[in-house]
C-alpha cells in the first residue's frame, strides 16, 4: 500500500479546472518530483494533499485512511504532511530557533525545553545551529530554506512536500539545495517536490511526473520524456535534443 494514494482528484476554481482527475501514488521514502508548466495545477496538488485547498471531488488517502473524511483532524494531518512554502513562510519577528520551537509547543504540547532540544536537533541536522539567533532578515535564502525545512521536519512527519524550492534561490544554490534533498532522501525521509527546475530534477529523481492541464500525462525518466515520449509537448517541455545529449 502507497503511504499517499491519489485518486481521480478534482478542483475547480469557478470555470477554471485546476485539476481534472489526477491520480498518483507516492510510497513511503519516495522522492518523487512533478513537473509541468505554469497553471498545469502543480502548487494546487499539493495544497489539496494537506488540506490547505479543499478539493472539489475525488479523494486522497494517507496510510489507506482517506483525508476528506469529515472527521479528519486537519491540524493533526498537517504533522504528518509537513509543508515546506515556497517562499519559506517564517515569522519574521521570531528567531530561526523560535520559529521551529514554535508548532512543537503550540501543536506537539511539549514544554520548552523538550522543543528547544527537538529544534536545535534538526537545526543541526542542516547545519544551521550556527544561526540558531538570528532572524529572517539576517538569513539568506538558502539558510531561510533550511530553517523550513527544520521547522517542517521537527514535527516528524511521515512526508514533506516541498513548492518550488529553488524559485527563491541564486541559480548557484540550486547544487546545494540538490545536495540537501539527496542526503535527505538517504536519510529516509520521504519528499514530494513540485519544481520547474531541470537542473534541480536531474540531480534528485530518478523520474519525474509531468502533468499538464490538471492531469498526469506522464511519468518516466527524464531521459525518457526527452527523447522517446510520444508527446511532442512533452518532449519539448524537457528540452527535446539538447536535454537528451546533457542527460
Amino acid at each position: 500500500m502507497a503511504l499517499i494514494e491519489i485518486r481521480n482528484l478534482h478542483k475547480t476554481f469557478g470555470t477554471h479546472h485546476a485539476l481534472a482527475g489526477i491520480n498518483l501514488e507516492v510510497e513511503e521514502f519516495d522522492l518523487k518530483v512533478v513537473m509541468g508548466p505554469s497553471g498545469c495545477g502543480k502548487s494546487t496538488l499539493l495544497r489539496c494533499l494537506n488540506r490547505l485547498v479543499e478539493p472539489t471531488s475525488g479523494d486522497i488517502r494517507f496510510r489507506g485512511e482517506s483525508t476528506l473524511a469529515a472527521s479528519v483532524d486537519v491540524r493533526k494531518l498537517r504533522q504528518s504532511i509537513g509543508f515546506v512554502f515556497q517562499q519559506f513562510a517564517l515569522y519574521r519577528h521570531l528567531t530561526a530557533l523560535e520559529n521551529v520551537t514554535l508548532g512543537l509547543r503550540k501543536l506537539r504540547g511539549l514544554s520548552k525545553a523538550e522543543s528547544r532540544d527537538k529544534a536545535l536537533f534538526e537545526l543541526n541536522r542542516l547545519d544551521m545551529a550556527p544561526h540558531k539567533d538570528k532572524y529572517p532578515a539576517q538569513l539568506s535564502g538558502g539558510q531561510k530554506q533550511r530553517v523550513a525545512i527544520a521547522r517542517a521536519l521537527a514535527m516528524d512527519p511521515a512526508v514533506v512536500l516541498f513548492d518550488e524550492p529553488t524559485s527563491a534561490l541564486d541559480p548557484l544554490m540550486v547544487r546545494e539545495v540538490a545536495e540537501l534533498f539527496n542526503r535527505l532522501r538517504r536519510e529516509n525521509v520521504t519528499m514530494l517536490c513540485v519544481t520547474h527546475d531541470l537542473t534541480l530534477a536531474r540531480q534528485i529523481a530518478d523520474s519525474v511526473v509531468f502533468l499538464d492541464e490538471g492531469v498526469v500525462k506522464a511519468e518516466n525518466s527524464i531521459a525518457h520524456m526527452v527523447s522517446e515520449h510520444a508527446e511532442v509537448q512533452v518532449r519539448n517541455f524537457f528540452g527535446g535534443d539538447d536535454m537528451a545529449q546533457s542527460t
